[in-house]
């Protein structure tokens, strides 16, 4: 159900809508994740953003770099993005599964799925890091992130406002908790610990810098 939800409900403006009403506190966070990238990006750097859907962050991110590329398997929302995006010369949108991306060994110099995508995907988690270890140059830098714990209660209103806006189905809170967030209609938010994190880095051979930004996100980076 979570994968149907950002194919067909949860796309395009509907996407974007939700981050019209996020409150204070969690546009403080969405900018956190932004800025924490923007220190790691090189001169003439050429980045790939995994699940770019409407183009928030790579319009944030592409004054900084040579060449930024955009995955997303939602039609709507690429369509969204290259809208958004007009104006941008070095940006380019692209519709693909980021497990299975057509993108040569070693093409990137910074590989980035953040804001808890390596869960919303709701993909092999493994085989994610594995293709985003491939895709990227051997002295680049690979950055995930999830939500940290103590965000919990700013993450959830964020999402009861969703709900209350006919974007998200109405929040079972009798299910929802412990970091898991259900929805009557089926959809259900998880997180990725830091533990997790390790666990997926070291299958892969890649040491983890696992780091908590802002008292919200939970950042895994990847050196290959």
């Amino acid at each position: 159900m979570t994968g149907d939800y950002y194919q067909d409900r949860l796309s395009a403006e509907n996407l974007k809508r939700c981050y019209e009403i996020a409150p204070r506190r969690v546009q403080q966070y969405l900018q956190a994740e932004i800025d924490y990238i923007s220190k790691r990006i090189r001169p003439g750097s050429v980045v790939l953003e995994l699940g770019c859907g409407y183009g928030r962050v790579m319009r944030a991110l592409s004054g900084q770099v040579k060449l930024l590329v955009g995955i997303d398997t939602s039609r709507s929302s690429l369509q969204l993005c290259k809208e958004q995006l007009a104006d941008r010369g070095n940006c380019l949108a692209m519709q693909m599964n980021a497990l299975h991306t057509a993108f040569c060994d070693q093409t990137f110099d910074l590989v980035v799925c953040i804001q808890n995508g390596i869960s919303a995907f709701q993909v092999d988690q493994q085989e994610l890091v594995c293709e985003a270890i491939r895709i990227t140059k051997h002295d680049g830098c690979i950055l995930f992130s999830s939500y940290a714990e103590r965000f919990w209660e700013e993450r959830l209103r964020w999402f009861r406002l969703q709900a209350e806006a006919g974007l998200l189905g109405e929040i079972d809170e009798t299910r929802t908790g412990n970091g898991v967030i259900v929805c009557k209609d089926g959809f259900r938010a998880t997180t990725v610990s830091g533990t997790r994190f390790s666990e997926l880095a070291h299958v892969c051979a890649v040491e983890p810098l696992i780091e908590e930004v802002d008292g919200s996100s939970l950042f895994c980076c990847l050196g290959v």
